[in-house]
């Protein structure tokens, strides 16, 4: 697709429009940015930056979960306009963490969420945003994916509506109310979410984004994540033919081993597969990843609780996973380990069946 293309650039990353000396931004960054781990593992957002309105389903290999995505007259929701939605999970996941009850409806600052995404904070950044809430709003997705432990079978938009609640006397917004989606609100309560770099904002390209975005979700905090191109590329939801696919993922390859721009992950190809190398692999704990940081204890009676809770599977490899989990998405530790822990196990057999 056209939209996907991009000219070559002196630098591969956006400038850091956060070091503009705007104090009251460092209050907003206490919030990291967070992602659904829903929509990170399937292609819901456009990597087009034209107008889209390819009606799309993708099916995991099993077949038994989909997820269709359908334009409005706007078009898809393009992963840029995907910064909306981490704003708004990462102000609620701060709340949460904090020991407070979330709202589905999420009222902010315009000029505060540009900043915090990276924006231009004139007129282009305003109206950006407008629409950006216009497509989340009209892009209707059908699903039967977990989110919060619930399958649900629905047909509904990424938000379920955006409201100017204040403007400025020339029109410009000021303060915006945004309510999401059921899908996307049971994924903050469950806690489903990933930490994302910062410089997720800063990256140029959709596509740049995307390999990100899989990274994060599948490799993670492992030392390295291989996949193949044809898989990849539906991953990524790319409309390229699978030769400019290929061409696209090596001039990406090519930057980030001049540049290094990629957060958190290096990517590299060969032949027909892309691998993704964690740039902190040396400094993980490999045996137990997820006990770097969170030092919570178990009772020796919930390990029987959870053999119950998980038939067939090795309890102790669900620990790890769990405290995997937990430190790769930045959570802090439950207040009620023991209850956590089983919780994460009834919801690992109930998706994943016996092993």
């Amino acid at each position: 697709m056209v939209g996907e293309i991009t000219k070559e650039i002196r630098s591969p990353l956006l400038p850091d429009r956060q070091q503009q000396g705007d104090f009251f931004v460092c209050d907003i960054f206490d919030a990291a940015p967070k992602g659904d781990m829903a929509s990170m593992a399937h292609p819901i957002f456009s990597l087009s930056t034209k107008p889209d309105y390819r009606i799309r389903r993708y099916e995991d290999e099993s077949g038994k979960s989909y997820v269709e995505v359908k334009p409005s007259a706007d078009g898809l929701a393009t992963i840029h306009d995907r910064d909306v939605l981490i704003y708004c999970i990462s102000q609620l996941m701060a709340a949460l963490n904090e020991g407070r009850t979330p709202s589905r409806t999420v009222r902010l600052k315009a000029y505060d969420m540009l900043k915090a995404t990276n924006r231009v904070t004139d007129g282009r950044g305003y109206e950006g945003l407008r629409a950006a809430m216009i497509r989340l709003q009209g892009t209707q997705i059908e699903t039967n994916i977990v989110t919060g432990g619930e399958e649900q079978f629905d047909v509904f938009s990424i938000i379920d509506r955006a409201r100017i609640v204040r403007e400025t006397r020339d029109g410009r917004m000021q303060e915006i109310e945004i309510q999401l989606s059921d899908w996307v609100f049971n994924a903050i309560q469950a806690q489903e979410v990933l930490t994302l770099h910062r410089n997720y904002f800063r990256l140029r390209k959709p596509l740049e984004r995307r390999l990100y975005e899989l990274a994060r979700k599948h490799c993670g905090r492992k030392a390295e994540w291989r996949i193949s191109l044809p898989v990849l590329q539906r991953k990524c939801g790319s409309a390229s033919t699978p030769r400019e696919f290929r061409r696209l993922v090596a001039n990406i390859v090519k930057q980030d081993e001049k540049y290094d721009h990629i957060p958190d992950y290096a990517i590299r190809l060969e032949d027909m597969t892309v691998i993704f190398v964690n740039r902190m692999s040396d400094s993980l704990t490999e045996k137990d990843p997820g006990r770097e940081g969170l030092s919570v204890q178990l009772g020796a009676a919930t390990y029987a609780t959870a053999r119950e809770c998980a038939p067939g599977w090795d309890i102790y490899y669900l620990e790890r996973e769990w405290r995997a989990w937990m430190a790769d998405g930045g959570l802090d530790a439950p207040r009620n380990p023991d209850k956590a822990f089983l919780g994460f196990c009834r919801k690992w057999a109930e998706r994943e069946g016996r092993p």
